[in-house]
Order: C-alpha cells, then structure tokens, then sequence
C-alpha cells in the first residue's frame, strides 16, 4: 500500500486529492492546523476513526512553520509521495500580510524539502505552483514563459518553484511543479471571486442577501475544474522522470463574464445586484492568465473535460443546494430573522 501525505489536506483541492489517493488504494496523512474549531469540513466525509483497523487517512497536528516538526513527520510516515499543497493562497490578502505569506508559502517549502533532504526519505515530491507567477507576462502561458508575478503570494510561489528545481537538480529528488491555472469547485473557499459570485448568487435568488461587492470585474482567467486538475498532480509523481508542468483548459473568461454566467442561470440580471468596492483591488492586477497545458496533455495523458460555463452550473447548484438546506433547517427550528438579516 503506498503511502502519501499531504499539507493542506483541508483545503480545496486538498480534499478532492485526498479522495482520489483513498479511491487507488493509498493510506494518506495529512497536515492540519491546530484550531480551537473544526475546520475539516471537505474532508469529514472521508475520515474515520483511527482506532478501526480499515483506516486509511490519518491527520497529523502541525504547521508549514515548524521545521522540526515536519522532518519528525517524515521519519514517522515515511511516504512514498508528498503532495505540499498547503499555503496561505489569497493573493489579496497577500498584499495585506505579506511577511507571513513569504515565510508560509514561501519558505514552507524549502523547509519540507529539507525535511526530505535531511531524512534521506526518497518520497516524489509534489509543488503546488501556481498561474500567479506569470503574472504580467503575455498570454497564452506556458512552462518556458518568463515569470513576472504581481502580488506576494506570486512571488513567493516563484521562489518555491526555483527551490523546487534546484533540489530535484542539486540533490537528485524526484520533485515536480504543477502550475495550476484558476481552478475553481464547490469546495472553493467563500473569499475567493468564484465562489463568492456563486454562493452569492444563490443567496439573492433565495432573499437572503441584496448586494454582491467586487473589485476588478475585467480581470480575465482561465478557469478549471479543481476535481479535475487533482488527477494531473497525481500523474506527475506517476512519470518516470520529475518534471514541470503547466495545467489549465485553454480558454480564458473575464469576472464579468461569470457574472453574466451565474446570475443568468437562475434568471437573473448581474448588474442589478453587484457593485464594484475600490477596496477590492490589488495594488498590481493581473489583467490575462491563460494556459497552454499542451505539454501535460502529450506527456501525462491528461486534459481537462468540465469546460466554464459548466463549471458554473455545478458550482450554482451546490451553493443553492447548500443554501435551501440552511434555510430550511433555520425554519424548522422556528428561527429564520437572524439568516435573512444578510
């Protein structure tokens, strides 16, 4: 049975790897915060307790700050592949604690390198690279265009990439960067454009809520879908030699755009409900990103099959779903005022 962990199993696309390594037969561990709250809500459908002996997904207490800690976890897991998909991923919010998002995203990663340098574990390393490092380089992206990022979180993610490269080449590790462009699901988080337009919609179709407040609505990204984009990750530590890669559908698709998207599909109109908060914008915006993933398609197999307008839809339906569910429950309780104050 392989064995493979995971930092930021608790995030989106954390979760969905999670259930796609369970469903071939792995055990995964998997790296959490410690929290005076539950925050394992994507992946509560998967755990169970560990004193059963069919147990196959086990968390572990720690933090990307911790170097200590993660070279322990390497001795004591011993995996065979590490997917570090954990971050402090808002590029807004970057802007605002750029410090903590340099050492975080930044130097987490040379810190769980080392950790595998040091132990001499040969586990195949997975980076989760992103789109932002292309930042302000022309469209369409690819593994050879220039890196110019925008944002701290761009930056940071630029300096992992390069550490990523040196250790697979200095040092001989089996380490790959995945360059995922924008990939968006229901289990996005609610600060993120995608999601907030989509629970958004959601909510004024329900009367829960009036307004809707964005920055930069002419923004354009090539948006994926996030369950999809997991099986490239996986296929990359699956290849006879480490490489880099970028994964993205091609295809690139304003805020505007999945305003008139999301609000069209339940009949309404975008522009009487959204109003655009100056506070919202970057200090650098990133007006293009758009991928050719033309490299993982011939060396991986892999291309994405949910386009946007799909993508959409899926995400619409889960935040009413989701929506209708709370609203129903509040009014078999008898309550209902405190929900509709949004």
């Amino acid at each position: 049975m392989k064995k493979a962990l995971i930092t930021g199993i608790t995030g989106q696309d954390g979760s969905y790897l999670a259930e796609l390594l369970l469903e071939k037969g792995y055990q995964v561990h998997g790296i959490i915060r410690r929290s005076s709250s539950f925050n394992t809500d994507r992946i509560d459908h998967l755990y169970t307790d560990f004193h059963q002996a069919e147990t196959r997904l086990f968390l572990h207490y720690g933090d990307l700050s911790d170097s200590s800690m993660l070279t322990n976890l390497m001795y004591e897991i011993d995996p065979d592949e590490v997917y570090h998909l954990g971050a402090q991923s808002h590029v807004r919010v970057s802007f605002d604690m750029p410090e903590y998002t340099g050492d975080v995203t930044g130097l987490g990663t040379i810190r769980i390198l080392e950790a595998l340098r040091r132990s001499g574990i040969r586990a195949r390393f997975y980076q989760a690279s992103s789109s932002e490092m292309f930042g302000s380089a022309p469209p369409p992206q690819n593994e050879k265009t220039p890196f110019c990022p925008q944002s701290p979180y761009g930056a940071a993610k630029v300096y992992s990439y390069w550490v990523v490269r040196n250790y697979r080449d200095g040092y001989g590790l089996f380490a790959c960067n995945g360059i995922l462009f924008n990939h968006e699901s229901p289990r996005r988080g609610e600060t993120f454009v995608s999601r907030k337009v989509t629970k958004a919609v959601a909510r004024i179709k329900l009367g829960l809520q009036k307004k809707l407040y964005l920055g930069n609505l002419e923004a354009r990204r090539d948006w994926g879908y996030a369950k999809e984009y997991v099986e490239a990750m996986w296929r990359m530590l699956q290849e006879d030699r480490a490489d880099d890669y970028v994964v993205a559908t091609g295809e690139t698709h304003s805020v505007r755009e999945f305003l008139e998207e999301a609000f069209g599909y339940l009949d309404l109109d975008w522009k009487a409900y959204v109003e655009v908060d100056p506070r919202y914008y970057r200090p650098t915006e990133v007006d293009v990103l758009c991928g050719d993933a033309s490299y993982a398609k011939t060396k991986l197999g892999w291309e994405p099959k949910v386009r946007f307008k799909e993508l959409v839809k899926i995400m619409v339906d889960a935040d009413l779903q989701s929506e209708r569910t709370k609203l129903e429950g509040t009014k078999s309780e008898g309550g209902g005022h405190g929900i509709l104050a949004g």
